[in-house]
C-alpha cells in the first residue's frame, strides 16, 4: 500500500513540478487508478498527504482541486517563500561544494543563451532552466530541511512563476539576475547574494494581481 501511495502522490508532484497540473485543476481520482493500477485507499492516502501539505484542497461536491491561492494567501506564501529562497543562496555563498560550482555555471549560461537567441520564446525551455537554477542553489546551502521548505512553498506558486516568463522581457531579466545571484554566490558575497535572491523572487502587488488573473 505505501509503494502505490507514494506513485500516486510522486505523480502529483511531477505534474505540478513540470506545470502539467496547474491551480484549481481536479484531481481526477478515476483516471489515477487507471493510468498507475493502484485502488482507491492508497491513492486516497495519497491525496490526505498532499492536502496537509496544503497542496491540495477539497472542494464540497467537487472533490479535489490543486491549491489556488486568493490574493492575501499569494502574498502571506510569497512572502515566506522569498526569504527561504533568500537564506538558501546566503548559505550557498558560504558553502558553495566545489563539485556545485560548474553545474551552477553552466545552468545560468544556459539562462542566458536561452535570453539571447530565444527571446521571449520557448517558455517551458526556460521554466526548466529556471527551475534547475534553484534547485542548485538549494542543494549549495548544504541544508536539506531548508531545500524541502523551499520545495513546498515553490509548489504553491509554480505556476505564477511559469506565466510571469510570458511577460516582454521577462526572462531575459531572470536571466540577469541568475548570473548576478550566481556570480555573488561564487564570490562568497552571503549578505548580497541572499539579498538579491529575495528580490529575484519576489513579486510586487501588482504583479500578482496580474498574475492570479491570468491564471484564472
Amino acid at each position: 500500500m505505501a509503494g502505490q501511495t507514494d506513485t500516486v502522490l510522486n505523480a502529483i508532484l511531477m505534474g505540478i513540478d513540470r506545470g502539467e497540473l496547474n491551480p484549481g485543476d481536479p484531481i481526477d481520482e478515476n483516471a489515477l487508478i487507471a493510468r498507475y493500477g493502484v485502488s482507491r485507499t492508497p491513492l486516497r492516502e495519497a491525496l490526505l498527504r498532499l492536502e496537509a501539505m496544503g497542496l491540495i484542497m477539497r472542494q464540497p461536491r467537487k472533490g479535489a482541486v490543486l491549491f489556488k491561492p486568493s490574493l492575501e494567501e499569494f502574498l502571506a506564501i510569497l512572502e515566506v517563500h522569498a526569504r527561504l529562497e533568500g537564506q538558501a543562496a546566503g548559505l550557498a555563498a558560504r558553502r558553495m561544494p566545489s563539485q556545485l560550482a560548474g553545474p551552477l555555471n553552466e545552468v545560468v549560461a544556459a539562462c542566458e543563451a536561452h535570453a539571447k537567441n530565444k527571446g521571449d520564446g520557448d517558455l517551458d525551455g526556460y521554466y526548466a532552466l529556471n527551475i534547475e537554477f534553484h534547485k542548485l542553489v538549494g542543494e549549495a546551502s548544504g541544508n536539506p530541511f531548508l531545500l524541502d521548505m523551499i520545495k513546498m512553498n515553490a509548489r504553491k506558486l509554480l505556476a505564477y512563476y511559469r506565466a510571469r516568463y510570458a511577460h516582454p522581457g521577462a526572462i531575459a531579466q531572470s536571466a540577469r539576475e541568475h548570473r548576478e545571484i550566481a556570480d555573488l554566490i561564487l564570490s562568497h558575497k552571503a549578505d548580497e547574494a541572499e539579498a538579491l535572491m529575495v528580490r529575484h523572487v519576489h513579486f510586487d502587488r501588482v504583479t500578482v494581481m496580474d498574475l492570479l488573473a491570468a491564471l484564472g
